[in-house]
């Protein structure tokens, strides 16, 4: 079976976005221990960059990803924009957007989609160490905007069901 190296972005000292008292760190590290629980039920392996609030840099990651020889590499976060309630969504990012990271952040998006999230697409990022650093197919989540109302509504009324999509968007190619 697979090997799915679970991030939770940030974490400790680093916050990450923060919208009105809430912190994108908390939200990544909910929803990371909820799909890995998810994927763990269904037989896949799991390792995670950190199960607490720690702070571990993007190359750290990047290398017990590498170490563990992890099949994905999956880091959840959430997005934010300058302006409260400017953007709504999710968005997938990848390094290459052609290969399996591709098809994995499409099968992600889609069913976040179904959840009620506007799908703004997967991207190509290359500059995120994450993505290029890491020697499997990786794909950095943004589960929704942290500072769109809407969005942490539906994070929040919907989060295990956001949990389950991310879970089956990995187990459709695992």
């Amino acid at each position: 079976m697979a090997l799915i190296v679970l991030d939770a972005g940030h974490g400790g000292a680093n916050p990450g976005a923060v919208y009105q008292g809430r912190q994108e760190k908390d939200d990544a590290l909910a929803l990371t221990l909820a799909v890995g629980r998810i994927l763990e039920q269904n037989g896949v392996d799991v390792y995670y960059t950190r199960t607490e609030d720690i702070y571990e840099s993007p190359t750290q990651k990047a290398q017990e990803g590498n170490a563990v020889r992890g099949d994905y590499f999956v880091s959840i976060h959430r997005n934010s924009s300058p302006y409260p309630n400017q953007y709504t969504g999710v968005e997938t990012l990848v390094y290459n957007r052609y290969g399996e990271a591709a098809r994995l952040a499409d099968e992600i998006n889609f069913r976040l989609e179904q959840i009620g999230f506007e799908n703004q697409g997967v991207n190509e990022q290359k500059n995120l160490v994450v993505l290029n650093q890491t020697e499997m197919p990786a794909v950095l989540v943004e589960a929704g905007f942290i500072n769109t109302d809407m969005d942490n509504q539906l994070f929040d009324e919907r989060f295990e069901d956001i949990a389950q999509a991310i879970a089956d968007g990995i187990l459709a190619v695992v």
